[in-house]
């Protein structure tokens, strides 16, 4: 932390740690629509609480935000859950055949 802080690269490291974070739920949120369809919303309610609550109570400063920026990814996720939905309805995405459609 020492070196990010001596040569300014806090901001930079995370810009970068955000990007992959994103980047990482990306799939993540495809792949869990595809097994679980929305009704898996709750897990990423769960987990984005907990990264909340760590990210308020470590001290610190990187690691809080790249908690905090975890938790949100979770918390937005939750929509993009029910948006990969309609995507698989209009045929974007594949549905997944083993899992009944709801009529």
């Amino acid at each position: 932390m020492d070196f990010l802080t001596a040569y300014n690269l806090v901001g930079p490291t995370i810009g970068i740690a955000t990007f992959l974070i994103i980047g990482f739920f990306h799939p993540v949120v495809v792949k869990a629509e595809y097994y679980w369809g929305t009704k898996c919303w709750w897990i990423f309610l769960t987990a984005g609480i907990v990264f909340v609550i760590l990210s308020i109570t470590i001290k610190d400063i990187l690691l809080s935000t790249i908690t905090s920026v975890i938790a949100f990814s979770c918390f937005w996720s939750i929509l993009e859950i029910f948006e990969q939905a309609k995507r698989v309805a209009k045929g974007w995405f594949p549905a997944n055949p083993k899992r009944v459609k709801k009529k």
